[in-house]
Formats: C-alpha cells, sequence, structure tokens
C-alpha cells in the first residue's frame, strides 16, 4: 500500500525529504522522535540496489521527515528537483518498506 507520492524539491534533496501531508502515515508504525525503516530501493525499470537502506525518520517541525539514509540515496540513484518517490509498504524479504524512484527526464 502506498504511504505517499511526491515530486521532489531541491530541497528535499538537500535538507531531508519532509513527507507530504497526504501521507498515510498509519501505515508507518507509532513512533516518537525518530524511527528506522528498512527499505528496498529500486528504480523506474524495477532494478533494486543490492541490499535494502535504512532510512532514518524524525519529526521536523512538526511533519515526519527522512534524513539519514535519505541522503544516501538521493547521491546513489542521482535524484534531481522533479523526480517522483513513491514510498509504500510491501512485506518482503529484509525490508518491510519500498522506495521507487523515477527520473522527471
Amino acid at each position: 500500500m502506498q504511504i505517499f507520492r511526491k515530486k521532489l524539491t531541491p530541497v528535499d534533496i538537500e535538507r531531508g525529504l519532509v513527507l507530504p501531508p497526504d501521507s498515510n502515515l498509519q501505515l508507518l508504525p507509532p513512533f516518537q522522535g525518530t524511527m528506522e525503516l528498512p527499505t528496498i530501493v529500486e528504480s523506474a525499470s524495477g532494478t533494486p540496489l543490492a541490499e535494502p537502506v535504512t532510512i532514518h525518520c524524525s519529526t521536523r517541525s512538526g511533519r515526519p521527515a527522512f534524513t539519514t539514509g535519505w541522503y544516501e540515496i538521493a547521491r546513489y540513484v542521482g535524484l534531481t528537483g522533479g523526480d517522483i518517490v513513491s514510498f509504500y509498504q510491501e512485506f518482503s524479504e529484509g525490508a518491510q518498506y519500498r522506495m521507487r524512484v523515477r527520473s522527471a527526464g
């Protein structure tokens, strides 16, 4: 089930990905402060990274944001403003969450 889909801005890539207000946060475990989400990252073609990435989620200005782990994904995949990220829950080996990235270009 999809938790959110977002068209990225340069701020999302440089300062952390603030989850959109319409995110389906009920699919995330309840947390106070921070939590870690083991995530399989895949390209638009469906090719996953070799290992799951642990994304650190914390509250920023009252809204959840991805920080540690997110920066590594953004660099590795080469994300830029305008790219689209989908984050969803899917129970599979090694991780409970998946992130699919699609280039704007």
